[in-house]
């Protein structure tokens, strides 16, 4: 891997700022203009965070353009796709207590990242803050918004917001060191639904996992992009399940993709076979979740249909 950084043109060093304490990783393939588009938007923020970019193989002249953009980001090239653990790539090349996640199609609101450093360093057990999402030119919130806000999960006294199992990866802050403490993205996962296990993960630690709506990220994804359980979300959940959860739980999840492979559903078969050969990888990485962690989940998993008195709330992803 081989990695590059230009000084910002017209940028001096202010000896009365204080150091950046985050810094925003991005990840991108092949999405040349997109990227750049998000370049600008985080130019412009008062927090003026460096930036590490992994190129996940692009053959679109995306490095080089990356490289000449004028906000002096650091580009990460693996050689070749790595998916979401991109992401940890950069976390490792950070120079920065925090790391803040965007896309190529999504960004931070002014002052977000100087919230978000604020909270993590006043709670030292914080892992990771979700923010509040924000899609589109008409600033609509993200449905998880609301997801997230109403999640059943006592709160804390050690934390701000409100305690959470699931996020945007697009729209998250890590504390550095308990990313790299909990391995960040599992490799078997590479895309797709991989911010529930990082969730698990962090919370079996005792690291604390909070959405807080203080914060504000932009989302502004492709017009054509398709919402919904994909097959391949549903084989990294049945994943996720063999890698930490019950028995009964990843054989549940793994029968649903068969049924729909069986339905003959577009793309079922295909991730029900990339399941079948991760299993044994799975099974051999295998770490059951603590106690707390079932329960926890279990809140999140009550059916829709327990009285109200009862049912908690919607299930995060």
């Amino acid at each position: 891997m081989t990695a590059d950084q230009h000084a910002v043109p017209g940028r001096t060093e202010d000896d009365a700022r204080p150091p950046a304490r985050t810094t925003v990783a991005i990840i991108t393939r092949d999405r040349r203009e997109r990227v750049l588009h998000t370049l600008d938007r985080l130019a412009e923020l008062p927090e003026r965070p460096p930036v590490i970019v992994v190129d996940n193989a692009s053959g679109d002249g995306t490095a080089d353009a990356v490289r000449a953009h004028p906000i002096g980001a650091r580009v990460l090239r693996p050689g070749r796709n790595t998916g979401a653990l991109g992401r940890t790539l950069a976390v490792r090349a950070a120079r920065t207590p925090y790391v803040a996640f965007s896309d190529d199609d999504s960004w931070w609101a002014p002052g977000a990242l100087a919230t978000a450093a604020r909270l993590l360093d006043d709670h030292p057990g914080l892992g990771l803050v979700a923010a509040r999402t924000l899609v589109g030119p008409r600033n609509t919130e993200d449905p998880l918004n609301a997801v997230l806000a109403e999640s059943p999960l006592p709160a804390s006294e050690r934390f701000p917001g409100r305690p959470v199992l699931g996020f945007l990866a697009c729209a998250a802050v890590v504390r550095r060191c308990a990313y790299l403490e909990v391995g960040g993205y599992h490799p078997l996962l590479f895309f797709g639904a991989e911010e529930t296990l990082l969730a698990y993960d962090l919370t079996a630690a005792g690291w604390g996992v909070v959405y807080e709506p203080a914060l504000t990220a932009h989302h502004h994804p492709d017009a054509a992009a398709k919402p919904g359980r994909s097959p391949l979300l549903q084989r990294n959940e049945a994943l996720t399940g063999w890698l930490r959860r019950p028995p009964r739980v990843a054989l549940r999840r793994t029968a649903t993709l068969a049924a729909a492979a069986a339905r003959g559903e577009p793309g079922a078969a295909r991730a029900l076979l990339g399941l079948l050969a991760r299993i044994p990888p799975a099974l051999a990485r295998r770490r059951p979740l603590p106690a707390h962690v079932e329960h926890a989940i279990a809140l999140l998993e009550r059916p829709a249909s327990a009285p109200p008195a009862e049912r908690p709330g919607t299930h995060q992803p």
